[in-house]
């Protein structure tokens, strides 16, 4: 394996229907330049879907302005350990990062599962997500899952007539606050209210079913993945998501809390799919975080990044965002800084074959 340093990434602000994007700002230490730029992709090797082909809008660049995309298909060894084996692109990194700054309530949609973009998109993965909170207005509130069971026919009536009081009236709503993780298993139905700035780690795919699009800018024939709605609907769940099935999906982190270790922020159902953690050293060092590709966000703070394999150390400050490659082997913090680091789920990218989770 080759041996490769973790890359700082130039800012990567993007355009949306949406209102937001001024908390980004601040932690990335940014000018905003729309009120409309709510989203960031942190080392995001795939594009935006909503362009024409071959857009490159949503992938990362360094500081030189090379596509993060280039660097990993070169030397995909280097950068995943992964090589080009598990039938996808030799730039995947099984992961897709994003900071999503809401100041408007996003509309209630729904993302595939694996199944289905195999069977229907010619996709290996889905978009099974998870968001960890890292500010929220008093009082905002997500919306997962339905809180009975909604029959399709009526589901189907009521999407037809953008009636977004009766879809957010059935749905659980989960009131946030900073440092909660929460899964969004694909399939399920979703809201993020305005007022909430998080973390979201997905698979890497952009692929949204809008059951609301009245509130977005996009029209009713560009939300159902082109497949029409008669056979897209078949990715949505209709059953009711229990509370105690709920409660296994929402984790709280105290942020402010430094450890030695590594400290998962998300439920433990996530892992197959991705991996989200904090990293804040009490003292100098700490457990390592694993080999492989990862994003890595300095909350705040400052410090390095140090490889246990070649001792090489890299500093951050608070709002640098970095790709780190496998080929940096273990790697720790030191100094005063917060990390968070994400990375594709556990067993990756054999999760993708036969017998995997897909």
């Amino acid at each position: 394996m080759s041996t490769v340093q973790p890359t700082r990434l130039a800012p990567n602000l993007i355009e949306h229907f949406y209102r937001g994007g001024d908390r980004i700002a601040a932690l990335r230490g940014i000018e905003q330049r729309s009120a409309f730029q709510p989203e960031e992709w942190l080392g995001a090797t795939v594009s935006r879907a909503d362009q024409e082909p071959g857009g490159a809008i949503g992938l990362a660049k360094t500081l030189d302005g090379v596509l993060l995309r280039d660097l990993v298909a070169a030397d995909p060894a280097a950068w995943t350990g992964a090589g080009t084996d598990h039938g996808t692109s030799a730039a995947d990194t099984g992961i897709l990062v994003k900071l999503l700054d809401a100041r408007q309530r996003l509309p209630v949609h729904v993302h595939p599962d694996r199944a289905f973009a195999a069977s229907h998109l010619d996709c290996a993965y889905g978009k099974t997500e998870a968001w960890f909170i890292l500010e929220a207005e008093p009082g905002s509130a997500v919306h997962l899952g339905w809180s009975e069971d909604v029959d399709p026919d009526e589901l189907d009536r009521r999407r037809d007539a953008q009636d977004s009081e009766w879809m957010l009236s059935r749905m659980n709503r989960i009131v946030v606050e900073r440092g909660m993780g929460i899964l969004v298993p694909a399939g399920t139905a979703h809201a993020i209210d305005g007022g909430i700035f998080l973390a979201e780690v997905q698979e890497p795919t952009d692929l949204s079913i809008l059951l609301e699009w009245s509130v977005t800018t996009s029209t009713r024939e560009q939300s159902h993945l082109g497949l029409g709605f008669d056979t897209v609907m078949g990715a949505v769940s209709t059953k009711a998501l229990p509370q105690a099935e709920l409660e296994q999906l929402v984790v709280l982190h105290d942020l402010d809390t430094r450890t030695d270790a590594p400290v998962s922020l998300l439920p433990a159902a996530a892992d197959p799919y991705f991996q989200l953690f904090a990293v804040a050293p009490e003292s100098n060092g700490t457990s390592p975080v694993d080999a492989g590709f990862s994003v890595a966000l300095a909350l705040g703070g400052d410090g390095s990044l140090v490889s246990e394999t070649s001792g090489d150390t890299v500093a951050f400050t608070a709002g640098e965002v970095f790709a780190v490659p496998a080929g940096f082997g273990p790697w720790t913090v030191d100094g005063t800084g917060t990390v968070l680091v994400a990375g594709p789920g556990a067993g990756w990218p054999a999760t993708l074959t036969a017998g995997g989770i897909r």
